[in-house]
């Protein structure tokens, strides 16, 4: 299994969805995450943890809240954002990272 800086260092730009299965936020979140990845294709890689089995990482990172999005670019954190968030502010911050590195 594939190690959290693994993950972040799977692709030049690396989001990561912290989630948590019993949170109406995230559930709300899923379908605008699955729109987001097939709107960024190979440009980026989109992981999606779930807290309580990765909790380790959740730790790491410090997240608190869910769910909590974590985007990468060559393995730095760039930006961070917790809470819901409407579908095209996430693919433009994505995209912006995309064309910056």
């Amino acid at each position: 299994m594939a190690t959290y800086n693994d993950l972040i260092k799977d692709n030049k730009v690396v989001m990561i969805e912290f989630f948590a299965t019993w949170c109406p936020h995230c559930r709300r979140m899923e379908p605008v995450v699955e729109q987001v990845r097939e709107l960024v294709g190979d440009s980026a890689k989109i992981y999606q943890l779930d807290i309580d089995k990765n909790s380790e990482a959740a730790d790491n990172e410090q997240v608190t809240g869910t769910p909590t999005f974590i985007l990468y670019a060559n393995g730095k954190e760039v930006w961070r954002y917790s809470g819901e968030i409407d579908g095209n502010v996430l693919l433009q911050k994505i995209e912006n990272v995309v064309a910056a590195v």
